[in-house]
Formats: C-alpha cells, sequence, structure tokens
C-alpha cells in the first residue's frame, strides 16, 4: 500500500510516518512548506528528519515539497482568524490527496492525535476532513504525548524535531476549538480551496 504521509518538521508525523511504515506502507513523505510565513528551518529539519526515517525504515521515503505558504497568505485575508488553522488543515489534506491521485497512492497519514491542540479537537477535525473524500489514516490518534515523545526519542527523530526554526507565523493568537461546520463550508467555497489545493500539489517537487 502506497501512502503519503503530511510530515512537519514537528515531533509526531515522523512518528506516524514510521508506525505506517513499520505497518507495511510503502510512504511518501509530504512537507508543506510555509515560507515566507516560517524560515528555512522546517524545510531543512524535514529533510534531516526524512533521512533519518529513510535509515529506520530502510524504506526510500521520498520526500515532496509543495508550496503551503501562497494557500496560507490567501486564506489569511478571506477568512476569520479563528479559523486559519482549520482551513489549513483542511487546504493540506486536499493538496495530499491530489499527490496521493498523481503518484498511485491509496490513503494520507497523518500525525493527529485527538485534542493535542486546537486542529485536533474531534469537531476541528470534523470539519478540516468535511469534502476531502479520502483515505486518511491517523495511527497515533490516541497517542498521549509522552508516548510519541518515546517513540521519536527510540527512533532517532526526537532531537531532530526540536532543532532550531521559526514555525508557522500565521498562527493567530486565538483559534476556534469547536469548528462551526455551516463556517468552515462557506469558507472553503469563498477561498475556492479545492482549486488552491490543486494548484498547490501541481507544483509540488521531490526535493530528496
Amino acid at each position: 500500500m502506497k501512502a503519503i504521509c503530511l510530515m512537519s518538521s514537528g515531533i509526531d508525523s515522523p512518528v506516524a510516518a514510521y508506525i505506517m511504515a513499520k505497518a507495511g506502507a510503502e510512504v511518501i513523505l509530504l512537507h508543506m512548506d510555509n515560507r515566507p510565513f516560517a524560515d528555512d528551518g522546517p524545510v531543512n529539519n524535514a529533510r534531516k528528519i526524512a533521512e533519518q526515517l529513510r535509515k529506520v525504515t530502510g524504506q526510500e521515503m521520498p520526500l515532496y515539497l509543495a508550496n503551503h505558504g501562497e494557500t496560507q497568505g490567501i486564506i489569511k485575508t478571506q477568512i476569520d482568524s479563528l479559523y486559519q488553522c482549520v482551513m489549513c488543515k483542511h487546504a493540506m489534506q486536499l493538496t495530499a490527496k491530489n499527490l496521493c491521485q498523481k503518484l498511485g497512492a491509496k490513503v494520507i497519514i497523518m500525525g493527529d492525535s485527538l485534542g493535542q491542540v486546537a486542529s485536533q479537537t474531534l469537531l476541528n477535525i470534523k470539519s478540516e476532513v468535511a469534502g476531502v473524500d479520502f483515505t486518511i489514516l491517523r495511527p497515533l490518534i490516541g497517542y498521549d504525548k509522552l508516548e510519541i515523545i518515546d517513540i521519536a526519542k527510540e527512533i532517532g527523530t526526537y532531537d531532530l524535531s526540536n532543532l532550531p526554526a521559526v514555525g508557522c507565523t500565521v498562527v493567530p493568537k486565538k483559534v476556534v476549538t469547536e469548528a462551526d461546520m455551516k463556517k468552515t463550508q462557506a469558507y472553503y467555497e469563498k477561498t475556492n480551496i479545492v482549486e488552491l489545493a490543486r494548484i498547490c500539489a501541481e507544483n509540488a517537487v521531490r526535493d530528496c
């Protein structure tokens, strides 16, 4: 089974990629590049994490980069800032879906752990996945942070995930935790997020 893992340079998603690789999935890594709303750190760290995952899994694990910063900028100017993270996650999943279809992958892997951050509450996950219409696996959904950290340390990605980097600066000070489905659908339509994700996936490039 070929799968695309939405992999940030954080702690959780590399662990999700590892778990699914050990379960037999052929994993392709997709990093959503937030520049100019981030520095070069997250991309450089993602490259190092990808290399470590190759070592511990024995897989090729190609790393693709997608220009998510442009999408983030459009979202930022057109919606209530409370919904920025929900919109971001929806766009990422749509982008991954498009890349799956392009590369022949059957599922998306994400590092979500229920309730760990605002975008991972049950209502927000429900809103983020609405209309994606693709299989999404969340192998860490019931893990707590300490369990995830233990695995990250065991596989050698923990320290890499903690290297200096300026992450997403478009995240607002306050975000919605119980997204209104009607609002999110209206925002999806207003921003033409399906087309934004299509363009983002079309322009994604293999980095290493």
